[in-house]
Formats: structure tokens, sequence, C-alpha cells
């Protein structure tokens, strides 16, 4: 277990800034890319946001395991009540316009040292394999993080798969198969 130094402040975003100071344009991207909102009311772009994240998505060392969430689960869990329409947040660009892409924020309410916060939950970050040498995940979670601000939201909660620089809490969460048998069946992983 690491440890790390405690941090004096509790419960108070690590920077300070007013609505005033928020960028109110989008961040720059590579010529041939652009921002864009997933509308998950539309089945087509539900579509390409479940490729996408079932190709390029979370995978284990050896590439034999990754997520493989339902279309039904990716709105159920993008559209939550008071979710953010500009916070469905992706990255196309090619002749096709595809998506490259994708970031999400849902604004949750958390419960820290007695107090209620609003602050935003951010999930879904994936960039497509073949995009990935030209930085646009800092760049998805900059344009995020912007857009959260723009609603005076400057705490989030995310989970990483790395160790971050300045840690300022953490936990350890372990997975429990109920069926084992029925996991490897349907697919959501495999027995080598």
């Amino acid at each position: 277990m690491q440890c790390y130094e405690p941090i004096h402040k509790v419960n108070e975003p690590i920077e300070h800034k007013t609505l005033a100071e928020v960028a109110r344009e989008p961040y720059s991207l590579p010529q041939e890319y652009n921002w864009c909102e997933l509308d998950l009311t539309n089945k087509a772009e539900v579509d390409e946001l479940y490729e996408l994240l079932t190709e390029h998505y979370v995978e284990d060392d050896g590439g034999n395991f990754r997520f493989d969430y339902s279309r039904e689960f990716l709105v159920w869990a993008l559209t939550p009540p008071g979710y953010k329409k500009e916070w469905i947040l992706g990255v196309r660009g090619g002749k096709k316009n595809k998506l490259y892409g994708f970031i999400s924020g849902i604004p949750v309410h958390i419960m820290t040292h007695n107090q209620q916060r609003v602050m935003a939950e951010i999930n879904f970050l994936c960039v497509h394999k073949k995009t990935r040498s030209m930085r646009l995940a800092p760049m998805l979670i900059r344009e995020i993080t912007r857009r959260v601000n723009l609603y005076d939201i400057y705490q989030a909660i995310y989970t990483s798969g790395t160790t971050l620089p300045t840690p300022f809490g953490g936990a350890v969460y372990w997975h429990r198969n109920l069926n084992p048998t029925k996991t490897v069946e349907c697919g959501f992983a495999y027995k080598p």
C-alpha cells in the first residue's frame, strides 16, 4: 500500500477559479478533428459509441479481456436525471467524420466530511487505437474539465488504472464474479 503526504485543506477543490475565468470556447484539436456531443436518443450515434468502446476501451495487458457494455446500459449510465448533453463528448475526424475519442461526465451528489457537494463523475475515456499517438486523451480531459467548470463545478470523481502524480485519496476494490461460468459463456470474461 502506498502512503501519501496528507493534504491539509479538506473538501475543497485543488484549483480555485471563478466562473468568469473559465474559457468559453472549446480547446483546439488537430486540424482534421472536431468536437461533438453525442445524442444518445439517436440509435446510430449509440451504435457508434458502442463500437468505439467495445473495440478500444479498457482491456487487459494481453488484449484478451475488454468490457462489453450493452447499448442499453450505456444510455442508462450516461443519461441519469439532470445529465448534461454537453458532457457526452466525442472527437470526430476523417473523411467519414468517424468517432475517434470519447469521454463523459454526469453530475453527482457526493457526501464528504458531512457536507454534500455537486461534482462530476467522469467515465468512459476512450481513444481509438489508431489515434493514441495524437494525445487525444489529455485533450478530452481538458475539454470535459472546461465544460464541467462552465457549470461552476470544480471537483470530480473518476477511476484510473495508473498512478496519478498527486493523489489525495485512494481505494482498493475487487470484482467478485457471482457466476464465473456464465461470464465465460456470454463472453464477458475468458478462461485461459
